[in-house]
């Protein structure tokens, strides 16, 4: 006698192993690790297809080294077509970076992004997911819906007690984020410059020459804004004293042209930091740090230069009076104006006597001996 099809399955069902029960996915106790995580992870954008790590990539010191239509000067946004108006900086030794404040002799420093609108890690790693021309996440229980999705995000959140509630869990995420940031992943130490201070090498003599040019306060301005410590020795020093300066940077027409903002937009700089409403901000931005320079490029806040000699070229314009020293070696034209005019700092640009080609070889020697070891193969020699 035939059994009905379904009496074959139920006994089928009956006789098969029970299915063990899929263990809980075990929460994230080492903020750090669990940054780690979030940091590579796509599905923090609106299209799941960029992460922190798009515009940071480790392999390229943790900066962007994405082509677009304005080719590696800005970012281009998880949407495939939007394009920033500003460079995106390395995130190696950004833990070092103070908060923003404002000192009793009236100047401004610290804080993170060009502008230091983010007053510290954690406030910036919170900018890019919500910002639409980003990760383009339209609100922070959206960000909470797409960390529900991963297993271990939602016992991480649900042992924090946040399994709903937006605001304590992007703030879980972005401290986890900061956490990871300041690892040592970020903050090596490791260049020709650390091991020369530790007594593992010696610099070239180009190198060594760049490395007393720089420290001097006779022969270059370099150390009036890039040295924080007061030692030229000091091994913890990330080479910017985290001010902000107007130095004249032209604007960046090219990125102008495609990203939609017009040749008639202007990048106010501090001045666009909503804490900050002097009108003396206007054209400032925050001193960058100097480690791993030579493979961070383009440079300045907007990608302007393409080359780190030409960055140095573009400083000593201010001092030389050689007419080739006033010609821009990328463009072949005379460098354009500053985009903001105003608040020029030119007590610092104009201090120092002109470079000759030989002390600018050595000073791009030294930055290069800045590189950490894990990117000294991305060093163009």
């Amino acid at each position: 006698m035939l059994l009905p099809a379904v009496s074959l399955i139920c006994l089928a069902l009956l006789a098969a192993p029970a299915r063990a029960a899929e263990p809980d996915a075990a929460p994230f106790t080492d903020p750090a690790e669990w940054g780690e995580a979030l940091f590579f992870d796509t599905n923090l954008s609106q299209n799941r297809t960029q992460a922190c790590a798009s515009c940071h990539a480790p392999a390229r010191a943790f900066t962007d080294p994405r082509q677009t239509r304005a080719g590696a000067a800005v970012s281009l946004g998880d949407d495939g077509v939007s394009l920033g108006d500003r460079n995106a900086p390395t995130a190696m030794y950004a833990g070092f970076v103070p908060p923003f404040t404002r000192r009793a002799d009236g100047m401004w420093e610290g804080g993170l992004f060009h502008d230091g609108r983010a007053a510290d890690l954690a406030a910036q790693a919170g900018g890019p997911p919500l910002n639409p021309v980003e990760m383009g996440l339209p609100s922070k229980r959206a960000v909470l819906a797409r960390l529900n999705e991963t297993p271990r995000y939602r016992a991480t959140l649900a042992a924090q007690g946040l399994s709903d509630d937006p605001e304590g869990a992007y703030a879980a995420m972005t401290a986890a984020l900061a956490a990871y940031e300041k690892t040592a992943v970020f903050a090596p130490f490791s260049s020709r410059y650390d091991r020369y201070l530790r007594g593992e090498i010696e610099l070239t003599p180009e190198e060594d020459l760049g490395r007393v040019l720089f420290f001097s306060q006779q022969f270059t301005n370099c150390n009036l804004c890039h040295q924080l410590r007061r030692s030229p020795t000091d091994p913890a020093e990330t080479f910017s004293n985290y001010e902000y300066h107007n130095i004249g940077v032209p604007a960046n027409t090219a990125v102008r042209a495609v990203n939609g903002l017009g040749a008639d937009h202007v990048d106010a700089g501090l001045a666009a930091n909503p804490q900050v409403s002097d009108p003396a901000a206007q054209g400032r931005f925050r001193v960058p740090g100097l480690r791993n320079v030579a493979v961070t490029g383009p440079y300045m806040h907007n990608g302007v230069f393409a080359d780190l000699r030409t960055v140095i070229l573009f400083y000593n314009k201010y001092n030389s009076r050689r007419p080739d020293r006033q010609i821009n070696p990328e463009t072949g034209a005379p460098w354009a104006p500053p985009e903001v005019a105003a608040n020029l700092s030119r007590d610092l640009l104009e201090e120092g006597p002109a470079l000759d080609d030989r002390r600018i070889d050595a000073l791009v020697a030294f930055l290069e001996a800045l590189t950490d070891a894990e990117y000294e193969p991305l060093l163009d020699r």
